[in-house]
């Protein structure tokens, strides 16, 4: 039986929306860039796992008869279960890989969508170019990013934004959070709350909010456990 979440969207579908919101796609469907001004290249292979099916992508240098080769060994993929694990064959994808050149870096974790009911918070304002200045002392790297991530949310102490959490990454359907909370106040639910303003501000817009990590980042996931998030699948990349 397929879950279905906020809007009827089903497990495999929120996949294929976070894939596509995390990197630019060319013509053919495979991944060219990481989905923000400036990225970065995008991985030279991804594998998205849910519990009903998975989503695959290669980069657009990978050669076609590699690609057929990971297609393969994706399809013959198990489901991912409930709550989505692992892949337990992520190193035969490495070796495909590596025939043709080093894999450089792999990185995997949990990706998450929010309940369907999720309480606003308090105490948090939206940050524009208008009111920026908040950001400093303690978040001034995210001056930049007023400008295209939005919308960005602040949680404030004194004035002064000490958490902050904003899109990172987006398409038409569904945007991705960024999040950092000032080291000063960490440990204090600073994120969890300036998370939830976020979600909130793009379900009024219209969009689905996405929330995904790394494994290995242990507040991160914490946070995602505070606010009751749902894991719908697990991505793993190979660069």
């Amino acid at each position: 039986m397929q879950t279905k979440h906020r809007d009827g969207l089903t497990d495999l579908e929120l996949m294929r929306m976070h894939v596509e919101a995390l990197f630019t796609h060319d013509a053919r469907g495979h991944v060219v860039r990481v989905n923000e001004p400036g990225g970065k290249e995008a991985p030279r292979f991804f594998l998205g796992r849910t519990a009903q099916g998975h989503q695959w992508r290669v980069r657009g240098d990978v050669d076609d008869a590699l690609a057929r080769e990971l297609a393969a060994a994706c399809a013959a993929e198990p489901p991912a279960g409930h709550p989505p694990r692992p892949s337990a064959r992520a190193a035969e994808y490495a070796a495909l890989l590596a025939r043709r050149a080093p894999v450089e870096r792999t990185w995997s974790g949990p990706a998450y969508c929010f309940p369907e009911t999720i309480e606003m918070p308090r105490d948090t304002v939206e940050v524009t170019a208008e009111n920026a200045e908040i950001l400093r002392p303690h978040l001034a790297s995210w001056l930049e990013d007023v400008a295209w991530s939005r919308p960005m949310v602040a949680l404030l102490d004194e004035g002064r934004a000490v958490a902050v959490c904003c899109s990172v990454r987006e398409t038409d359907a569904a945007h991705e959070a960024g999040v950092e909370t000032a080291p000063g106040f960490r440990g204090r639910g600073c994120a969890p709350q300036v998370v939830t303003a976020w979600a909130h501000a793009i379900r009024r817009m219209g969009r689905i909010p996405l929330y995904s990590t790394s494994w290995e980042n242990a507040a991160s996931r914490a946070v995602a456990r505070k606010l009751a998030l749902i894991q719908f699948g697990t991505d793993l990349h190979f660069t």
